[in-house]
């Protein structure tokens, strides 16, 4: 049964499939990252009235669909999801700062 977000004169249903890597695709998304991670995504997307349909917390990838407004621009929608989850993420785990901030890889 489909769920439509109602407007004074409009009716939507609008959804977008979101897929994003870590950079270099490092596989740093795993065990309490990788909850955290999924953690963050929720809170973000209750904070901007985003409703998460599926989503996956891979080792080097994330992907969500998520339902949105047709209000929300998908560009901001993908701003609030990595940035916000990014600084978290990097305050918390000191581990990630290590990887990601200092000499680019080699190779």
């Amino acid at each position: 049964m489909r769920r439509y977000r109602l407007g004074s004169h409009t009716k939507t249903d609008l959804k977008v499939h979101i897929i994003w890597i870590p950079k270099y695709r490092k596989k740093v998304l795993t065990g309490q990252v990788a909850v955290r991670t999924r953690d963050i995504l929720r809170q973000i997307a209750y904070e901007h009235e985003l409703e998460v349909i599926s989503g996956k917390v891979a080792s080097d990838h994330v992907h969500m669909f998520i339902g949105h407004r047709p209000t929300q621009n998908i560009s901001k929608i993908v701003q609030w999801l990595k940035g916000i989850s990014s600084r978290a993420l990097l305050s918390e785990f000191a581990h990630l700062k290590k990887q990601f901030w200092g000499r680019a890889p080699m190779g």
